[in-house]
């Protein structure tokens, strides 16, 4: 145990000197449910929003904030995707999309700020089924659906009036029946997390920091853990 006076001596108190807060072994699928539970206890907006970082094939990066729609062990499993997983929505026609789909690989990044908590993913991704991305469109309020239908996301856009006029006419059409046709270009993805990090933040950059990576194949696959230098 650090006598009060070696801590008088460092100018540091028990907090920032205490050793780690993030269990060693945990199951980092239920590390992370954990936490975005915390978090949507106390942050104000969106807590399920996420930094997700794409990058062309010659490695030129891009990043831009989504929203997590689905996470766990199982998550994605009824299209393939085994060991679980994190999954967003988008327009594939955007520039995001076109990046994921010639380099199916990403990066997350989750920031409460609140909470002063950090978590890093990073892993390949795959394709949700068109049933999944149907299934969670039909689920979005008619006006999201309409809006996203109208939306050539990420491309040249002459006026805003030409954009008006589209979510108009596709309200229309499809006021009475009150949902739209999935349009094609818009799907989901599922990453398959290869590492996972958890960050808590410290004062004086003592940071506690412990990353999960996926090691092993078939029955044999599981999580290592190491704690990190801050």
């Amino acid at each position: 145990m650090t006598s009060p006076d070696s801590l008088a001596s460092t100018g540091l108190d028990s907090a920032q000197l205490a050793d780690s807060e993030i269990p060693a072994g945990a199951d980092p699928f239920v590390l992370f449910a954990q936490w975005l539970a915390e978090a949507q206890q106390s942050e104000i907006n969106d807590p399920n929003a996420m930094a997700l970082a794409t990058a062309t094939p010659d490695g030129a990066p891009s990043v831009r904030m989504v929203l997590l729609k689905g996470h766990g062990a199982e998550e994605g499993a009824d299209y393939g995707v085994i060991g679980g997983g994190f999954t967003f929505f988008t327009n594939a026609g955007s520039r995001k999309g076109g990046e994921i789909r010639a380099n199916m690989q990403a990066s997350l990044l989750f920031h409460w700020k609140s909470l002063r908590r950090q978590v890093r993913i990073e892993g390949p991704l795959t394709e949700v089924s068109p049933a999944r991305a149907d299934a969670y469109f039909h689920s979005r309020p008619y006006k999201s659906q309409v809006g996203s239908a109208a939306s050539d996301q990420s491309r040249p856009l002459d006026t805003r009036q030409t954009y008006i006029d589209r979510v108009k006419a596709i309200w229309a059409k499809h006021q009475e029946e009150g949902r739209v046709p999935r349009p094609s270009e818009w799907t989901g993805f599922t990453l398959s997390p290869q590492r996972i990090e958890f960050w808590r933040d410290r004062d004086n950059r003592l940071h506690d920091r412990r990353l999960f990576t996926l090691t092993g194949a078939g029955d044999a696959l599981g999580w290592s853990d190491t704690l990190l230098y801050p």
